[in-house]
């Protein structure tokens, strides 16, 4: 099982976890990163990612995310096709670092999109864009049974 998890999801470990959403999606979150250790899940990331968990102004909190790439087993460079693949699906209302994610793990193969992104969800589940993966919560991922 590949999996793609998204900047929102990383940052989850990060966020206050008084409140029960967020403490539910950062456990989900650690869990992942465990069968990811474990080798029962496969996690591809990207540079985008790289590049977008860089921004993040808080040191620390860009740090602690930035280190979990070293458990990815691959650091995709997106190609020129992925690049227009993300152009296409940011014109279906995708935002634009979404749907260079998007296109990535499509392009990787990628069973699973990971996100706390509940607009990103909606729009992935309704069909938008004819993606090639599954685009769910952390949560809802563990709640199904492993393939």
């Amino acid at each position: 099982m590949k999996v793609y998890l998204d900047a929102c999801a990383l940052n989850r470990l990060t966020d206050d976890p008084s409140q029960s959403r967020i403490r539910a999606e950062a456990e989900a979150v650690e869990e992942i990163l465990r069968r990811i250790e474990s080798a029962s899940v496969r996690w591809i990331a990207s540079t985008v990612l790289r590049f977008e968990l860089s921004r993040n102004p808080d040191h620390k909190r860009r740090r602690e995310t930035s280190g979990l790439l070293l458990f990815a087993k691959e650091l995709y460079a997106p190609s020129a096709e992925c690049v227009d693949r993300a152009r296409t699906l940011e014109a279906l209302g995708y935002g634009a670092l979404d749907a260079v994610h998007l296109a990535c793990a499509e392009e990787v193969y990628c069973d699973v999109f990971l996100t706390t992104d509940d607009r990103l969800i909606r729009r992935a589940q309704s069909g938008t864009g004819n993606l090639k993966g599954e685009v769910m919560n952390p949560v809802e991922f563990l709640e199904r049974p492993m393939r």
